[in-house]
This record gives structure tokens, C-alpha cells and sequence, in this order.
């Protein structure tokens, strides 16, 4: 189990861990132990998150959300595979936490009268200078 918030408990049925190998140094360690974790959730049929959370998650996801509604998250930091787990269930909670926080709605505002103004003085100071821009007319 996770403990994500209060109300929000992930069962270990809906997370599966694979160990792999990891890259990046390590010696011959890096060739004999699979350290990696790739931590998948099966978001889209967990019971625990709302609709809204799954969707704002989805969106946080980004690349790592599968056509099936899975999250993965693949870690190799350490070279620890206890670690490396730790990291992930952490990465995890802390994705779903973020989910959690609903968006605060923006409020629409107007422009003040006096910002109109000057937006308009200043666009018709451009277009003068523009004018002036023409041909020089030769006086004879």
C-alpha cells in the first residue's frame, strides 16, 4: 500500500515493478544487477482517484501516460534497486499530490480606461512616424 493523502491509499494490485538493467556507470555491477525499477500504475482503473484527478494526472504525465492508462515511471538514480524503488513510489505520490491541487480560475479583468488611452496615443504616435517616412519631394 501508499498512503498518498488521508483519503487516497494506492492498493499494490494497481502498482507492478519490473527491475531491468541499468546504463550509466557502475562497472561490472551495471552488467550482472538489474537496479532500474519501472514502476507501473494503472491509473485509469484505479478506484482511489476521482475523474478529475485522473485527468489533471494524464495531463501532468505527459509522455510516461500509455493509450491503455497506465503511468510509468522508470528510475535508475542510484545504484541501489531498494533505493531505486523508494524513489519511484516517491516520484509517484508526489505526481499524484500535485494532481490532487485543484487550479485556481482565473478571473478575467478589463483594461483600464487609462491603459486604452495610452496604448492608442502610442499607436498613433507610431503611425506618424511612419508617415513621415515617405519620399523627400525636391522644392524648385
Amino acid at each position: 500500500m501508499l498512503q498518498i493523502s488521508e483519503t487516497i491509499t494506492l492498493q499494490d494490485w494497481e502498482m507492478t515493478e519490473t527491475f531491468i538493467r541499468s546504463s550509466g556507470p557502475g562497472g561490472q555491477n551495471v552488467n550482472k544487477v538489474s537496479t532500474a525499477v519501472e514502476l507501473r500504475f494503472e491509473a485509469a482503473r484505479s478506484p482511489n482517484l476521482p475523474d478529475p484527478v485522473k485527468a489533471r494526472l494524464k495531463r501532468l504525465a505527459g509522455r510516461r501516460w500509455t493509450k491503455d492508462g497506465a503511468l510509468i515511471l522508470q528510475v535508475d538514480d542510484t545504484r541501489s534497486q531498494a533505493r531505486n524503488r523508494e524513489i519511484a513510489r516517491e516520484r509517484l505520490a508526489a505526481l499524484i499530490r500535485d494532481a490532487l491541487k485543484r487550479p485556481t480560475r482565473r478571473i478575467p479583468t478589463k483594461p483600464t480606461l487609462g491603459s486604452k488611452r495610452r496604448r492608442l496615443d502610442a499607436k498613433t504616435q507610431r503611425g506618424q512616424i511612419k508617415a513621415l517616412r515617405g519620399r523627400v519631394q525636391d522644392r524648385e
